[in-house]
Formats: structure tokens, sequence, C-alpha cells
């Protein structure tokens, strides 16, 4: 490990904790981002590591060292910020450098350090320029050289790519997504953007309400997220609220205010009798219109009552009855809104080429079905 954060807590008012009891190991040489929404403590967490903020209580460890008032110069930590805080009045190479001017080190040193930062963002031919000569994704690229041009031991990123467009905000994810796995540099993100977080991660950390909800590979996250927070927030999940009718092993039943019983995998402790929460996401499920006797085809199974047979080995699927609504076009897929009895609205998405999208028009009854191993079922 790295840095290790035992216990840490932030306040600014003395009352409110915006991190509570925070403990989190970063590993040497992986690329983790701290995610969630606006006011999760995430960037507070951020900050305290960088040292512009210090923990109200607890530790922060860099390689065993503790940094609670160690000041951020001396720190030996990179930083990229969102507004890549640039001197305008200096050229490229002289904001690179500008680090390596700070710790006093020879001219000659100082040139070939800059040259090989700027050689690793492909910033060579750009070193003459201002700043404002350059475009955002370039003024990006120069911000990470002059975080990494001193060697240092992590790199912290602020949310850099807020104010680049959504093309050239792509493109710098995988940019530095190869970026670290040429250098081994250990970075660490905040973003509030699960798209960044999943593209670029190997871990993430998922923060709400001042505490780290899930931290885990992205694959884990996706699939198996620990409560209904995290498999809302990352990723699209459509939300089934009921009844837990039956618990068996890993499995539980899940009764729907219409009498529709679904079987699911259930995350955590719950009880008979108790209200749940079932998540689905929209790629897992399918999408039928229902035939002139208001069934749906044989390949989507369940009982005359409505009522769930499916086992965990997906032999057979839950379903749903609903109406379509509407029909959404993303490019490279379609999403189906469709509306069922005392639940939310379902999205169910589609890849283009499927067909018969015309048998899903407004008004048209719709049949869903969905394996068993794919319902989260959270307490």
């Amino acid at each position: 490990m790295i840095v290790s954060f035992r216990g840490v807590r932030k306040t600014y008012d003395g009352e409110t904790l915006v991190v509570k009891s925070l403990d989190l190991d970063i590993r040497r040489g992986e690329f983790l981002t701290l995610l969630g929404p606006s006011g999760s403590g995430k960037t507070t967490c951020l900050m305290m590591l960088a040292g512009f903020e210090f923990p109200t209580g607890g530790e922060i460890r860099l390689d065993g060292e503790l940094l609670n008032h160690v000041p951020p110069h001396k720190r030996n930590i990179g930083m990229v910020f969102q507004n890549y805080a640039l001197f305008p009045h200096l050229t490229v190479e002289q904001n690179v450098a500008y680090p390596l001017t700070v710790r006093k080190l020879p001219a000659g040193e100082r040139a070939e350090r800059v040259a090989h930062a700027l050689k690793m963002v492909q910033m060579e031919r750009f070193a003459k320029r201002y700043p404002a000569q350059l475009s955002g994704g370039q003024q990006q690229r120069i911000a990470l050289a002059r975080a990494l041009v001193f060697e240092p031991k992590l790199v912290l990123m602020d949310e850099p790519l807020g104010a680049l467009d959504k093309q050239l905000r792509e493109h710098m994810q995988y940019e530095l997504k190869a970026l670290h796995e040429k250098l081994g540099v250990t970075f660490v993100y905040v973003t509030h953007d699960q798209g960044e977080a999943l593209t670029m991660s190997d871990r993430v950390a998922v923060f709400d309400k001042g505490i780290v909800q899930q931290l885990d590979t992205v694959d884990r996250l996706y699939e198996s997220p620990c409560n209904e927070f995290v498999a809302n927030f990352i990723g699209d999940s459509n939300r089934l609220r009921g009844t837990i009718a039956r618990v068996d092993g890993e499995f539980c039943e899940l009764r729907l205010g219409d009498g529709t019983r679904l079987v699911g995998r259930r995350i955590g402790d719950v009880a008979e009798g108790a209200a749940a929460v079932a998540c689905i996401r929209p790629e897992r499920m399918s999408l039928a219109a229902q035939g002139a006797n208001g069934h749906a085809p044989d390949r989507v199974n369940g009982d005359a009552n409505g009522h769930a047979n499916g086992h965990a080995n997906g032999a057979a699927a839950n379903r749903l009855t609903g109406e379509a609504r509407s029909l959404i076009y993303f490019g490279d897929h379609v999403r189906v809104r469709c509306a069922l009895p005392g639940q939310d609205e379902c999205f169910v998405k589609m890849p283009l080429g499927t067909g018969a999208l015309d048998a899903f028009s407004p008004g048209a009854p719709v049949s869903l079905a969905f394996a068993p191993e794919h319902l989260r079922v959270f307490a």
C-alpha cells in the first residue's frame, strides 16, 4: 500500500462531518477513482491527501509517513486541477519546469526532465507556446506533464476532464489510461462521472454522505453492487418495489403490489414480510410484444398467476407485463420506455437491428423477461 486513511474525519463547522471515519488503502501503481455525487466527500478526501485540507481526526499516511500536518509542497505528490491552473505568463516549457525550479534543480537537469515530460504527453512541439494558444485538451496534457515532471510518488486529479467537450473528454480518458499503464505511477482521480470511472479505473471507491459505500473493481461494482445506492449510481437500473415473500439461500422471492412474484439474488439480510427494492439493468431485460391472446411468446416463462418460476440456473425467467410508452434512439442502441402497474417507469435497452420495433409503438402491450441471477434485491 502506498497510502492509508485510518479513521479519517473532516468537519468544516465543528458539527457536520463531510468525511466520516474513512478507512481506505490505496495500492501502489493502481488507478483509483473516488466517485460520488456532489457533497459526498470525495473531493475533500483528495484535498486532505494533497495537503490543501487537514483532517479533523484520524491519520493519513504516505509510505508509512504521517501526513496530517505536512504542507503540500513537502508531500512529493503531483496534482492536476479541474481548471489546470497553468500560469498564463509562462510558456509551456516554463510551466512544466516550475516544480523543478521551486526544488532548485540544476538548469541542465530541468531541461532534460521537461523535454521528457512533454514527450510523454506528446506536446514537444508546443514547448514555446503560451497556455492561451492551446486547446482545452492540450492544456490538460501540459497540466499532467507538470504533475509528472518531478517524479512524484502519486498523482492526484480533481475532475480534470470536466471542462472538455464530450468527444475530447472520451479521447482523453483513453490517453490517461494508456499513460498510467505506461508509467506505473499511482493515480487517484476524483469525478462524479460514472463513465469516466468505469473506463479508466482499476478500482473505484463510491462515496455517499461522507462514507465509502463500496470499494471494488469496476466489473464487480457494476455486476455486484453492495446496496441500492451503488446499484443506482453505477450504470442504469430499473427499480421494482415490493415485499419479501420467501427467502431461499442466496435467492429470495419478491411480491409486487399487483401480486406478481419475482425471484432474485438477495443482497444482505432480508426477512420475509420486509419491504424491499429490486434492481435490474436495462440490458439484462428482454422485451416482447404480447400476442393476440394477451400472452407473451413461449420463451418468456411464468405461471398463469404471474408467479415467478425462475431459478439461479436461468432456465426460466421472471416476467412482467406492461405498456410501451416511447422509443428513444441513442445511436448504437434503442431504449424502450415502459409503464408497469404500480411501479416506476422501466427502460429496456435493445441493440439496433433487433427488428420489429414497430411492435413497441406507444400504447402497445409488452412483456418483459429477465433471469433471476440478474435481479438484485435490497432490503
